[in-house]
């Protein structure tokens, strides 16, 4: 494995682990710099669509919309395995995300598993997602 492509994967892993951690605190301006201007972004629950969104300026209205409504996000990010292709890449990540959400009076805490398959283009020598495909595979929520 040559130096190159380890620097990428460092690359490529900071860029999912700098969604997790601005998303956190909800910088969602900051969160769509890591985005093509033409993203592709859908999100599946229980194996149906329930997001497809084109854009980031569509993405974005649609993250302050959703951040609107958690009151705590936590993100813990697991395995991530990239292919390289010159400046292209694939990947896919594993992540656990909490959100506390109020209902009814009460803090409701859901749990996400989630699997994301992206692609991931090089511009101007920054790594950004160009493509993701969120898959939320368990989800189970409670009041806290």
């Amino acid at each position: 494995m040559t130096q190159q492509i380890l620097k990428t994967k460092e690359d490529l892993r900071d860029l999912i682990d700098n969604y997790a951690y601005l998303s956190d605190d909800k910088k969602i301006a900051e969160v769509m710099d890591l985005f093509t201007p033409d993203v592709s972004y859908k999100v599946y629950m229980g194996g149906n669509l329930v997001a497809d969104v084109s854009g980031r300026q569509n993405m974005e209205k649609d993250f302050n919309s959703h951040a609107s409504e958690v009151k705590t996000y936590f993100t813990l990010n697991g395995q991530h395995t990239v292919n390289i292709e010159g400046d292209t890449a694939t990947g896919i990540s594993f992540t656990q995300i909490k959100m506390i959400r109020e209902a009814e009076g009460k803090d409701i805490l859901t749990d996400y598993s989630v699997k994301y398959d992206d692609k991931y283009v090089l511009d101007n020598g920054k790594w950004l997602i160009k493509d993701r495909v969120a898959h939320f595979l368990i989800i189970e929520s409670r009041a806290l």
